[in-house]
């Protein structure tokens, strides 16, 4: 039991990325193989968790995107604290049913995000709607996608010591 419960959450977060299960965005390799006519409005959302002091939103709210065109869009982050800070984001779609059809080629979600004192940036995400998506006759009067992030915290390892508690000092051996 104690080993199923261990396994849940990895097989759980395994399925949705494959199968864009409660609207996980898929991961792409390629780019779709054409772009077609039909377009849908892409909102974006960003949120900071308690515990992470940044400031954190989209460039723009909203773009119109064909389906199967590649975008780029940015988001800018600003680490407000006087130390380096780590985050790292969640994402999701929304209407969840979508997930299946969005796909990510690269993402500042992908990894963690170290930002020293003060430190602005602009992160990036390159994303298309699959043309996949006009087959679903569930997806026919879709108009808005949201793609919502929240960045977290990241945990840190804790640096490891050396069994008699004692840490070496520089220098020597």
């Amino acid at each position: 039991m104690v080993g199923a419960a261990y396994a849940a959450v990895p097989l759980y977060n395994w399925f949705c990325r494959t199968t864009g299960f409660g609207g996980t965005p898929q991961v792409a390799t390629a780019t779709p193989p054409g772009v077609l006519d039909r377009k849908l409005k892409v909102r974006f959302d960003a949120n900071v968790a308690g515990g992470l002091p940044w400031r954190f939103e989209p460039e723009q709210n909203s773009i119109e995107v064909k389906i199967g065109e590649v975008v780029t869009v940015s988001y800018r982050v600003v680490n407000e604290s006087a130390r380096e800070t780590v985050g790292v984001a969640s994402y999701n779609v929304s209407p969840p049913t979508t997930g299946a059809y969005f796909s990510k080629i690269n993402c500042f979600c992908f990894t963690d995000q170290r930002l020293k004192p003060g430190e602005k940036r602009e992160m990036a995400v390159v994303f298309f709607i699959a043309p996949e998506l006009v087959k679903d006759s569930e997806q026919d009067g879709l108009d808005t996608i949201t793609l919502s992030y929240t960045m977290y915290p990241a945990r840190q390892a804790e640096p490891s010591r050396p069994e008699n508690g004692v840490a070496p000092v520089a220098g020597r051996s």
